[in-house]
């Protein structure tokens, strides 16, 4: 399942929801303000096993957007439209976290 993510985890906590509900083949794709969850040193260590398990994506064109393309941490791979459109695909059901 593909699971999305479009606020800040400075604004709510639907990451944390998120990462407490998925299962083991879920993956996660930050959007919008999501994407800050993507910068190194923010509240998003939550998702350091699950971007290592390369579980974690992040919308290329909202991270240009938001001025972090050089703070991406580590592991967090970065897709274009194509690329999110692929995503859904591949995982057939998406459950947005607002």
């Amino acid at each position: 399942m593909l699971h999305t993510v479009n606020k800040s985890v400075f604004e709510r906590n639907s990451l944390q929801s998120c990462v407490n509900t998925i299962d083991d083949t879920s993956v996660i794709l930050l959007i919008e303000d999501g994407v800050i969850s993507a910068a190194k040193n923010t509240k998003s260590s939550v998702l350091a096993d699950l971007a290592a398990q390369g579980r974690v994506y992040a919308l290329q064109g909202d991270v240009d957007a938001r001025g972090i393309s050089s703070k991406v941490a580590d592991n967090i791979k970065l897709v274009d439209y194509e690329g999110f459109v692929d995503l859904v695909v591949e995982h057939g059901t998406a459950v947005s976290w607002l």
